[in-house]
């Protein structure tokens, strides 16, 4: 039975959710959602794959590791692909775990080694003739980026191999921050008023991809080695994970000594249920187990799935919980006006760090969850990294509690406070509140956004008090003498700002586009927006109509925009970044346009092409004014077919689909940027 239209979309938007997720986690090192919020989009994602095979695509998120390679590193194919493992939540998902072994290996007796799952950042080590060669990330899983100075600069990293070494060797394990120089690294951003890092693992990302080693040496990272990869002469290889294990620690690898070998999965679930009690004793983050067949005959007869190995799982622990008490319900102001309820708690540690604030969201939620002043609640970090409030605790009420309720009148600027139909947030009402007016220029400077480096949430209160600024285009007309003139802000204060300042005046227009802080439209969306219109000029003109024709662009997100730039205050805000020397419009002139050589076409691209990405690929298609698809049908234009492109080539060769090689297809895109100048559209 054909898969329903509801489940298509359905499928279509997770897809699109859990690459978006992707790319802000493993590439951007800003997460936006938790672990187990991420794990149930993939797993929502699985069920439907499951449901109906025929929505299975090869570029799904189900189907591959996720990562991509940043720009500034050399690009490093992988020997052995570095998979990724499938996770269980508990222990019935063990034990389907261990019965799929079982049937594996006909019925064989099966011993486990479980370790300590380390909250890091993947990294392949390569070795000839025991020394370092190269060093490299996860990225996909099969292309990393190479990070072998940066490796260079960890000190449990051997450099060179005991002997007796392998002429060849390649090993895969996680490099990490210890909690206490996590800690102390955020102690130094806090106080040169530097954005913090969520935890340790984006700390650990974020200190392996400086482009200076030394930045990388100062921070204090460590690693553990836990697989070989690869080893020449072959037979050098041990029997079983047990036994690579200690192989690594004598080679002078740092092994992590909390392992068990367990003769059964039984075993195995006490082990991780006694994990999960001890966990915080340790002076790192793990956030799990790992499961692995000991016997490495056995796991090359289990073998692996596109995505994971079938011989491996990831125990995942459920979020840590502690009991405190809150002691005030604050309202945050934000950048549109919208007031957000704010727990002040007790201080008290959970997962790794201290906690003494978490976001209640809106008042219904402060109602469901029965939230009031003087409770005492259970907290945890959902998915180790956000805190929130799981509950109240009813029962160890005093009667000196009382009940939070939302102001009717902004705590900023006085003006009434109003909420939306079929909205949850309570927003400021007011024109010109100062309040929004800051969150405007800290979310406008941010590093997502314009990334004003040093031009912090005190220093924009300061530049506002002052009457230095008032929005985010003043900030391009500062002075060295009116910075030099603020109290405990020097000469060399003053330049870096300046210069910090400077260096975002050519920024990408779709940088400039979430910057502005318009409702509804995120990092993703303003890209969209820039490669459309190519300009911010062509933007304020836009029709609804024009908007909602674009491909995820919706009525919201259009509404939004229009109401934007019909603001008073809009005009002259763009007049001023403009003559501030900002960039409001794409330098390349890649703008969608419509009269391109793939105008009106939808266009499917299917296999691993040799010099792009499927990304880079679909923005060719776009730029080029054709529609990129996931899938093959009568009203596709081209199936664009690299190597292995699987049942997609076979469906466009039945419904007669023309089909280009990864060359016919750069030719017929670049011919639009050879004959861009005729028709104004610009090159690509």
């Amino acid at each position: 039975m054909p898969a329903p239209e509801p489940a298509r979309r359905e499928a279509e938007r997770l897809r699109q959710e859990i690459r978006y997720h992707d790319h802000r986690y493993h590439v951007l090192d800003r997460p936006e959602i938790s672990d187990h919020e991420y794990d149930q989009l993939l797993r929502d994602l699985q069920e439907l794959e499951a449901a109906y095979p025929e929505l299975v695509a090869p570029d799904s998120p189900t189907q591959r590791v996720g990562g991509e390679v940043l720009p500034g590193f050399a690009s490093v194919a992988h020997r052995v692909p570095l998979l990724s493992l499938d996770n269980a939540f508990t222990a019935g998902d063990l034990r389907e775990f261990d019965r799929r072994v079982r049937a594996g290996v006909d019925g064989e007796a099966v011993e486990y080694v479980v370790e300590l799952k380390i909250d890091g950042l993947t990294v392949a080590l390569h070795y000839e003739a025991g020394e370092l060669l190269r060093g490299a990330t996860r990225g996909d899983g099969r292309t990393g980026e190479d990070i072998t100075a940066n490796l260079r600069a960890v000190r449990s990293v051997p450099l060179r191999l005991r002997r007796p070494a392998p002429a060849v060797l390649g090993v895969r394990g996680e490099c990490y921050l210890p909690l206490e120089a996590f800690e102390r690294l955020n102690a130094e951003a806090a106080a040169q008023d530097q954005g913090l890092f969520a935890n340790p693992r984006n700390a650990a990302a974020g200190s392996l991809r400086q482009l200076d080693p030394r930045v990388t040496a100062s921070r204090r990272l460590d690693t553990f080695i836990y697989n070989i990869l690869y080893i020449d002469p072959p037979e050098a290889m041990p029997a079983t994970q047990w036994g690579t294990l200690e192989r690594l620690g004598e080679l002078g690898f740092r092994t992590n000594p909390h392992r068990r070998l367990c003769s059964g999965i039984e075993e195995v679930i006490a082990h991780c249920e006694e994990w999960a009690s001890r966990r915080e004793s340790l002076p790192y983050e793990i956030d799990g187990l790992v499961v692995k067949v000991d016997s490495l005959a056995q796991q090359e007869r289990l073998g692996a799935r596109s995505k994971s190995p079938r011989w491996a799982i990831a125990f995942k622990f459920p979020p840590s919980q502690v009991v405190t008490r809150v002691t005030d319900v604050t309202v945050q102001l934000g950048r549109t006006g919208a007031l957000t309820p704010t727990a002040i708690l007790e201080p008290v540690r959970v997962a790794g760090s201290t906690v003494s604030r978490a976001t209640l969201h809106n008042e219904e939620l402060v109602r469901e969850k029965d939230v009031r002043i003087g409770d005492w609640v259970v907290i945890q970090k959902a998915g180790d990294v956000i805190p929130e409030v799981v509950r109240s605790l009813p029962e160890r009420r005093t009667g000196n509690e009382r009940e939070f309720a939302m102001p009717t009148r902004c705590p900023e600027c006085g003006a009434p406070v109003e909420r939306a139909p079929g909205e949850a947030a309570h927003r400021c009402t007011g024109s010109d509140c100062p309040g929004q007016r800051r969150e405007a220029i800290i979310h406008f400077a941010s590093r997502d956004a314009m990334n004003v480096e040093g031009l912090g949430d005190e220093l924009v209160a300061r530049l506002l008090q002052e009457g230095l600024v008032r929005d985010a285009a003043d900030l391009y007309h500062l002075g060295y003498e009116q910075l030099v003139g603020l109290e405990r802000f020097g000469p060399k204060s003053a330049q870096n700002l300046l210069a910090a300042i400077d260096r975002t005046r050519k920024n990408p227009l779709r940088r400039l586009i979430f910057a502005l802080g318009i409702r509804h439209v995120g990092e993703r969306a303003a890209g969209i927006l820039a490669r459309r219109f190519g300009s911010l000029a062509a933007l304020t003109r836009a029709s609804a109509e024009e908007l909602t024709a674009i491909r995820e662009i919706g009525p919201k997100i259009a509404e939004s925009v229009i109401a934007y730039f019909q603001r008073p205050d809009a005009p002259g805000l763009i007049d001023r970044l403009e003559a501030g020397g900002v960039s409001t419009a794409e330098s390349s002139g890649a703008v969608l346009a419509p009269a391109g050589p793939l105008a009106g076409k939808t266009v499917v691209i299917t296999g691993t092409l040799a010099s792009l990405d499927r990304k880079e690929a679909e923005e060719l298609v776009e730029r080029a004014g054709g529609r990129p698809s996931g899938s093959v049908s009568r009203k596709t234009g081209y199936l664009v077919a690299g190597e292995s492109p699987g049942s997609k080539l076979a469906k466009a060769r039945e419904l007669a689909v023309p089909i280009l090689t990864e060359e016919e297809f750069l030719r017929l895109v670049q011919a639009r940027d050879d004959g861009a100048g005729d028709d104004g559209a610009g090159d690509k």
